[in-house]
């Protein structure tokens, strides 16, 4: 599914209109990125699991083309762990 699709069935199961849902969608997606961007952000969705951002070390890595070490700057990402709920949906498993 990507955004344009999912715009489309959040606009059928609110009966609201592509307009409203695409605003919605937009709004949800900016609210995360700009809680992440604060010191310990951090977006909790109960069931259904929580955004997070992880720490990477800066590391040692080779380049594919040239074979030759490169090394790898430490930065920030996005983080996602999805929520019982969600996890239980995917595999096809009830809550207990």
């Amino acid at each position: 599914m990507n955004k344009s699709e999912l715009i489309d069935a959040m606009a059928k199961d609110a009966g609201i209109t592509k307009v409203a849902a695409k605003a919605a969608l937009e709004s949800f997606m900016t609210n995360v990125q700009d809680t992440l961007k604060k010191k310990d952000g951090k977006v909790s969705l109960v069931g259904f699991g929580t955004f997070s951002v992880a720490e990477r070390a800066a590391r040692q890595g080779i380049n594919p083309a040239t074979k030759k070490p490169i090394k790898i700057a430490a930065k920030k990402v996005a983080k996602f762990k999805a929520g019982a709920d969600l996890s239980n949906a995917v595999a096809g498993t009830k809550k207990k």
